[in-house]
C-alpha cells in the first residue's frame, strides 16, 4: 500500500533543499487549505477566500466571531505543530492538550485543553465514545501504543491510526476533529512528509471510514483514504520542483 508513497517521498528528499520561495508558497497554499477544509468539515461557513482574508486580519461581515476564531486559532495550532517538529519534541499528552487549547482558545476557555467531564455522542455515527471516567486511562493507552507498537509502522499508517484512535476516544467536549487532523499532520511532518488535506468534499467518505473503523478496530479504509491524500500532497510538491 505504501510502496508508491515511499518512492515519491524518496524522490522528493533527493530534491531537497527545495527552492526557498517555492517552499514558502507551497507552505502558504497547504496551510490555508488545511485550515479552510478542517474548519469547513466541522461546519464553519467561511469560504477559502474569506478564510484567507481573516488570516490577513480582516473581519468578514455576516460571519460569527466563533468562525473567525476558528480560523485564527487553527493557524496558531499549525505554527505550534511546526515548532514541535522543529524541536523534535517527543509525543505526549501535554502536546495534545496544548493543541486543543489553541483550537478552542476564546471559544470555550473552560474546556480548552481539558478532558471532558461528561458523555458526548458523535452525530450520525454508530460509535459511542467512552464515558468520561475512562478518558485518562484510554489516553495513556494511546501514548503507550504510540511508544511501542506504532514505532514499527509506516509513518502514513502511524499518522492515520493516531488520528483514528484519538477521535474514537473523543477526549474533549469540542474540537476533537480539528485536533485529530492536527495530530495526523504532526506525525506526517515529523517524518518529512508535507501536510495532507482532508477535503470537505470528501467529508462523507471520511466520516464513513472512521465509523466503520471504530466498532471493529479495522482502519484499512481510513488508512487508504489518508494514503490517497498523502500521495496528492507529494505529487503537488514534486510538480512544483520538477525541471522542465
Amino acid at each position: 500500500m505504501f510502496e508508491r508513497i515511499t518512492i515519491k517521498k524518496i524522490e522528493l528528499d533527493q530534491k531537497r533543499p527545495l527552492p526557498v520561495y517555492t517552499l514558502r508558497s507551497l507552505r502558504e497554499k497547504l496551510f490555508l487549505e488545511w485550515t479552510y477544509n478542517s474548519n469547513a468539515i466541522e461546519g464553519n461557513t467561511l469560504t477559502i477566500n474569506e478564510t484567507k482574508v481573516v488570516l490577513e486580519g480582516i473581519t468578514v461581515g455576516g460571519k460569527t466571531m466563533r468562525e473567525h476564531l476558528e480560523v485564527i486559532n487553527h493557524q496558531e495550532a499549525i505554527v505550534y505543530v511546526e515548532e514541535i517538529v522543529r524541536r523534535e519534541e517527543p509525543f505526549s499528552e501535554w502536546q495534545i492538550k496544548n493543541l486543543h487549547r489553541l483550537v478552542l482558545k476564546g471559544i470555550d476557555d473552560a474546556y480548552a485543553g481539558v478532558y471532558r467531564d461528561q458523555q458526548v455522542f458523535i452525530a450520525g455515527a454508530v460509535h459511542t465514545p467512552p464515558p468520561s471516567y475512562m478518558i485518562q486511562e484510554q489516553m495513556e493507552q494511546l501514548i503507550h501504543w504510540y511508544e511501542t507498537e506504532a514505532i514499527n509502522l509506516h509513518p502514513v499508517e502511524r499518522g492515520a491510526l493516531l488520528h483514528g484512535k484519538f477521535v474514537g476516544i473523543h477526549p474533549f467536549i469540542d474540537g476533537n476533529g480539528r485536533t485529530s487532523r492536527l495530530l495526523l499532520n504532526l506525525e506526517l511532518m515529523k517524518s518529512g512528509y508535507p501536510p495532507v488535506i482532508i477535503r470537505v468534499e470528501n467529508r462523507l467518505a471520511y466520516y464513513n471510514a472512521l465509523d466503520r473503523a471504530h466498532p471493529t478496530g479495522t482502519y484499512d479504509d481510513f488508512i487508504e483514504l489518508v494514503s490517497t491524500e498523502v500521495e496528492a500532497s507529494l505529487d503537488l510538491y514534486l510538480r512544483a520542483v520538477s525541471v522542465d
